[in-house]
């Protein structure tokens, strides 16, 4: 086929008219947009947390409709963070709350502990305790235990100021000010024997 520069233009012309029209008067193309669903935070309070695992301190945002928890996600407006969360920061979502595989509804975590449990030396049952119980009883036993076991000097009549008897094991979910509280409430009972469970 013998084509002129003019003609050539031509059928360019007529093959992008011919495109245009068909798209504006053909079958229209159903849009991914049409199947959206509602978004879950729709209506939320949001408010920002610092994520309970590590000591890093990343920024999250609690999406919350009635009282529940709907949605957690990275802090964009953290300057640690940036947004992103870890594998363990992404799951704190289900500290409170899990769908359930069968209904897909969002249900309270069944595994999650709301209240303290307790068992008696020597029993094989737990005890469901109420927290003002609890705490009476944990000061309780630290004061009998480190009054019993208190030196305050050692052999050789050095002064020392200490009790080995109690252990201070930290956690890598609390941040620099509460590490600073456990070890002066520590060195305060003369507990020589203090360690984080990042080095064990």
């Amino acid at each position: 086929m013998n084509l002129s520069r003019r003609s050539f233009f031509k059928l360019t012309g007529a093959t992008f008219a011919a495109g245009a029209l068909a798209e504006v008067f053909g079958p229209a193309n159903a849009l991914a947009a049409d199947a959206v669903p509602e978004l879950r935070i729709k209506g939320a309070t949001e408010s920002p947390t610092i994520c309970c695992y590590c000591a890093v301190g990343c920024g999250g945002i609690c999406s919350v409709i009635d009282g529940e928890l709907v949605n957690l996600e990275g802090d964009p407006d953290h300057p640690i963070n940036r947004g992103a969360l870890c594998s363990k920061g992404s799951a704190q979502f289900n500290i409170r709350n899990v769908y359930n595989p069968e209904t897909g509804a969002l249900e309270p975590n069944p595994y999650r502990l709301t209240k303290v449990q307790y068992r008696a030396p020597g029993s094989s049952e737990w005890e469901t305790k109420d927290w003002e119980w609890a705490i009476e009883e944990i000061a309780k036993r630290v004061k009998e235990t480190r009054d019993a076991n208190y030196e305050a000097t050692d052999a050789n009549g050095a002064t020392v100021n200490r009790c080995e008897a109690i252990g201070n094991l930290g956690g890598a979910g609390l941040d620099g000010e509460e590490c600073y509280a456990v070890q002066k409430f520590a060195r305060a009972l003369g507990v020589t024997f203090i360690e984080h469970q990042a080095r064990i």
